[in-house]
């Protein structure tokens, strides 16, 4: 044990460690340049290896995108995804017929339940300058009795995702935006309906935590049966808990107690995970995550069958419309537009 507040420390690749109740985060972070008429790169796509294009070159990657960079049609079941677009755009289709585009701050969160196909590509929209794109893909558990609900998505609008500020004593300030959770009289926007997020209770906090240079705060306790994990992506060394803690490094801290931040003097940026554990057998194998090798073994073979619905779509790297702005289309044909 590093103190009694950090249980662990460990540098942060491309796919970051969680624990229960998520099961991984990715961040992306990619510097495209402008986009050609396709919503690709105006750049030349020579010595990629296209359709698994996972190598920094020219401070980008093409992904599963040959085209359009991003992760044309695949299927999920079991879980959710949780996706949170700092910079650029997704452009989200899938094979209940749902769509949207959206960026600059805003979450969709997906529950893939008993199975779909969707594809997030991330389409370059300006055609005159650098399309940079920053996001985190957090996969979130679903318990037993919900791994087979309904598919669905809920779009948390930037507008909408609220920031819970704090001072310290010298003025400097702490911005925390709550995509999950609460902070004082600051809660979250619902996620999606059958999330084990959904029940105050889990106390599943997803927090995204701006310090300004050299300012202190103090992250309030929570339960003790709540596993919660800091991730430091962005800044100079920061001390956690009395500790000197490089950037893009992750910290496990116990959850009961406060746990003090002392910020560096550049800006920091950190995620915060955390949530009761659905304590369950956690079975995984590429899209799927069951309880079960036998469920993983239905789940395969009910995509070879159903294609879980099929895709209805043009293109399995489907994007929208240059033009098209920040919208949502629900499969009940209900349409958001931002």
């Amino acid at each position: 044990m590093y103190n009694r507040l950090i249980t662990n420390i460990k540098p942060l690749g491309f796919t970051w460690e969680t624990s229960d109740p998520f099961l991984f985060c990715v961040h992306h972070l990619d510097h495209y340049p402008a986009g050609n008429e396709q919503l690709g790169p105006a750049a030349s796509l020579q010595g990629r290896n296209l359709g698994q294009d996972f190598t920094t070159k020219d401070g980008w990657r093409m992904y599963h995108g040959e085209t359009i960079p991003g992760f044309p049609a695949h299927p999920h079941r079991g879980f959710e995804t949780v996706t949170v677009v700092l910079k650029g755009y997704v452009d989200h289709s899938d094979s209940h017929g749902a769509a949207g585009r959206y960026g600059q701050g805003d979450v969709q969160w997906m529950t893939a339940g008993a199975g779909l196909q969707h594809a997030e590509m991330f389409p370059l929209l300006d055609k005159n300058k650098a399309n940079p794109l920053e996001l985190f893909q957090i996969w979130l558990n679903l318990p037993r009795e919900r791994k087979f609900a309904k598919p669905h998505y809920a779009m948390l609008w930037a507008e909408d995702i609220p920031t819970y500020s704090e001072k310290d004593q010298r003025g400097r300030s702490t911005d925390v935006t709550l995509i999950a959770g609460a902070m004082g009289e600051v809660r979250a926007p619902a996620p999606a309906p059958d999330s084990w997020a959904a029940d105050a209770d889990n106390q599943v906090g997803i927090w995204l935590i701006r310090l300004q240079a050299n300012a202190h705060w103090a992250i309030p306790a929570a339960s003790p049966e709540v596993n919660r994990t800091l991730y430091f992506y962005r800044g100079d060394p920061i001390t956690v808990a009395g500790m000197s803690i490089k950037p893009y490094h992750s910290i496990e801290l116990l959850a009961e107690l406060p746990v003090m931040l002392e910020n560096g003097g550049a800006e920091a940026s950190l995620l915060l995970m955390q949530g009761r554990p659905i304590d369950e057998p956690v079975v995984q194998h590429g899209p799927f995550v069951m309880n079960s090798a036998e469920e993983i073994r239905q789940a395969f073979s009910d995509y070879r069958h159903t294609q879980f619905g099929g895709w209805p779509w043009p293109r399995y790297d489907n994007v929208h419309a240059s033009d098209k702005g920040r919208f949502a289309r629900y499969a009940d044909g209900r349409e958001e537009v931002r």
